[in-house]
Order: C-alpha cells, then structure tokens, then sequence
C-alpha cells in the first residue's frame, strides 16, 4: 500500500510540475477569472448590480456548465494524448507503476487544476455577504455541485485524449461531448424536444443529461441521486481510460 501511494504521489507530482512549468495553468486560471468575472457582473450578462438582492445563482453559476464545457477540455486534451503523440507512453508504463495509478494521478492533477480555478473565485461569497445577507449554504452547495460537474467533464476528457495522439482532436471531441450532455437537459431543449419525442425517452434523456443534476445543486439541493450520478461518470470515464490504454 505504501509503495502504491508513493507511487500516485510522484505520478500526480509530475503531472502538476508540467502544468505549472509551463504557461497553461496561468492561462487557464486567468483567462477564467476574467472571463467569469465578466459573464458575473456585465451589464448584459450577469447584471449583478441591476439584481436588486445578493446572490450568486443567476449571474454567477449559471455560466459555469457553459463556461467548463471549454475550459475542461482544454485542460484535459493533454492528459494522455501528449504522452502517445511523444511515445513516453510506453516509457511510463516501463517504470513500476501500473495503467490504474497513472490514470488516477494524471486526473488527480487535472482536479486539482479545477479545485484552485474554483477556489480563487471564493472572494465573491465575501462579496455578496458584505453587500447582503446570502444563503451560504446554498452558494456552498452550488459550488459542490460545479465541481463534481468539472470532474465529470474531465473524466470525459481523459477517455478523449486517450483515444487519439491530437490533442486538438481529443479537446473538439471532448466539447461536443459535454455540449450534447448539457444540452439534453437545457429546459428549452426540452421544451422543443416535447413535441417530438415520447415522454419516457425525454425523461431518460434528462436523466443522462448533466445540466438538471448540476441545477439541484445550484438550487441548493444536495441529494445522494445526484452526487451518485457524477460519481458514476467520473468512474465510468476512468475505467474506459484504463482499458483504452489497455488496448493500445
């Protein structure tokens, strides 16, 4: 056990080594700030200010699936396409890691990547309980909720990249993915989709979808339905890793 954990240490520690010795974690931690910070408090977007009340919901977590639908991928492309394209894949595989420890410990890194964008967003709590009286628990909620999704998207990601050396590939095809996940539970998809499709296969529709799991959590709902429906993708999307690179 110990072996195995030191292991996953070193693994993980590489993998954020290359991403913050190079300009990618720096980018993709501003270029979000700004981006959210913008969609936040814009006058045609977030209208924080034009609200009338404190809150995060409307102008702040709705854009997150939106807005991680792009930045994951980005952030996921490189995770083992750039290991095939190099063929330091298989000079990884010589060392005495096995496949199962590699995968946790590159997605273990591209988590944690997600965790500090998250949590350098955290002084608008501060914000909004200084210009009101804010559910916090709410807004906690909400931001369990938005990474579970990010992980989620990662997941998908990871099985992407393993399964082409293009990393440009592995973040086009990550998108679509994550847009159609998004997309089947949009209420106006829906909205269209009824007239269309029969009501047991939108309901299973919906239930795929990421986007009505993720609103329960931005509504301040935390069930053990919806933490299990991420916890499966994320699962699912490892172990079809593993096994892609099994294969390879």
């Amino acid at each position: 056990m110990t072996t195995w954990l030191h292991n996953f240490k070193c693994l993980a520690k590489r993998e954020l080594y290359s991403y913050f010795c190079s300009p990618i974690a720096y980018i993709f931690l501003v270029m979000f700030l700004i981006i959210i910070g913008i969609f936040t408090f814009g006058d045609s977007l977030g209208n924080f200010y034009k609200l009338g009340y404190a809150d995060l919901e409307l102008p702040f977590f709705t854009w997150h699936p939106w807005l991680f639908m792009i930045f994951v991928p980005a952030i996921g492309m490189r995770l083992w396409s750039e290991e095939l394209s190099k063929g330091t894949l298989e000079l990884l595989l010589t060392m005495p890691i096995n496949i199962k420890q590699a995968v946790l410990a590159k997605y273990f890194a591209g988590a944690f990547m997600l965790f500090l964008v998250l949590f350098f967003t955290t002084p608008l709590i501060w914000t909004v309980n200084f210009l009101g009286e804010p559910d916090n628990g709410k807004i906690l909620s909400a931001y369990l909720g938005s990474f579970l999704m990010a992980a989620a998207f990662l997941s998908i990601s990871s099985v992407c990249s393993a399964l082409t050396e293009n990393q440009v590939s592995s973040f086009i095809l990550t998108l679509v993915i994550c847009l159609l996940m998004i997309l089947s539970g949009f209420p106006p998809i829906l909205h269209i989709l009824r007239e269309y499709v029969p009501i047991q296969l939108l309901n299973l529709i919906e239930q795929v979808s990421i986007y009505p799991h993720y609103a329960n959590f931005q509504k301040g709902i935390v069930s053990l339905y919806d933490c299990f429906y991420f916890l499966a993708v994320i699962i699912w999307g490892l172990l079809t890793t593993q096994h892609i690179l099994r294969k390879k």
